[in-house]
């Protein structure tokens, strides 16, 4: 880029100044709030107590279960939505995606009306194999995995569109069969697609709040994620509250860090 052209993007209008400078005290205020008010004297005891490592623990298992399981469903949508003559795909994209502007309450109601005892399915699942999945951390995994996966198949979907089909048509040429050729062909050239796809799924799910809430509940050691944890502590222990949240903010900040070449980083 030339100089003429670098100086003509460094140059703000002075009517944008403020609005942006407020804008970023907007969102960087209340991050910074959480630093100040944290309960520095007490903090190792407070991170390091048994409230806290039980949410943690549970919120890292399931929302690493959760990216498994939209892992095995989500990639295979995705080429589905990518790859396929399938009719009607704009629909069915419209309604994979429904999840990303649901409010997650309504996703958990639905989630109850599927998969509770009463359920379209929960029925036959407590009849004939004894399981029940609202109020447990199995609920939980499921709640998370339902809210999380649009963001795995969009990123997913949107790296196969941007692949190369030449190599896949080679492979096929070549002899290959097509699970070969995805196996040995596709995947690796999405790969980084993918591997963003599933940080984010599995940061979305880590925060997930109203769903979780709504069909597996708030049960301490059971159902009770870092995001149920904040909310329950608000009532009792505004420092542990806090030292949660620290908690949830580095973890976002690090999936920020991971993400930074693909989302954050753009063209000089």
């Amino acid at each position: 880029m030339s100089a003429r052209g670098a100086g003509r993007r460094g140059r703000l209008p002075a009517v944008l100044v403020l609005p942006a400078l407020i804008g970023v005290a907007f969102l960087v205020v209340p991050l910074v709030g959480l630093l100040v008010r944290a309960p520095w004297s007490t903090f190792t005891e407070l991170l390091f107590s048994e409230e806290v490592g039980q949410a943690l623990t549970l919120s890292l298992v399931c929302a690493s279960l959760a990216t498994l399981g939209c892992l095995v469903l989500g990639v295979p949508l995705a080429w589905l939505l990518a790859r396929s003559d399938l009719p009607g795909r704009g629909v069915l994209r419209a309604l994979v995606t429904v999840p990303l502007v649901l409010p997650p309450v309504v996703g958990g109601v639905a989630l109850l009306l599927v998969f509770g005892r009463q359920g379209i399915v929960g029925r036959y699942l407590d009849a004939w194999f004894g399981i029940s999945l609202p109020f447990t951390t199995a609920g939980v995994v499921v709640a998370e995995a339902f809210v999380a996966m649009p963001f795995l198949v969009i990123a997913v979907e949107g790296a196969l569109r941007g692949a190369d089909p030449r190599y896949e048509e080679a492979a096929a040429t070549l002899g290959a069969s097509r699970w070969l050729t995805f196996r040995r062909v596709t995947l690796p050239a999405v790969a980084p697609g993918v591997v963003a796809g599933a940080v984010l799924c599995w940061a979305r799910a880590l925060g997930e709040f109203g769903a979780t809430i709504t069909f597996a509940g708030n049960l301490p050691g059971k159902t009770a994620t870092m995001p149920l944890a904040v909310y329950l502590a608000l009532e009792v222990d505004l420092g542990q509250a806090i030292v949660l949240s620290l908690v949830l903010l580095l973890l976002s900040v690090t999936v920020l860090v991971l993400l930074r070449d693909r989302w954050i980083n753009t063209p000089t």
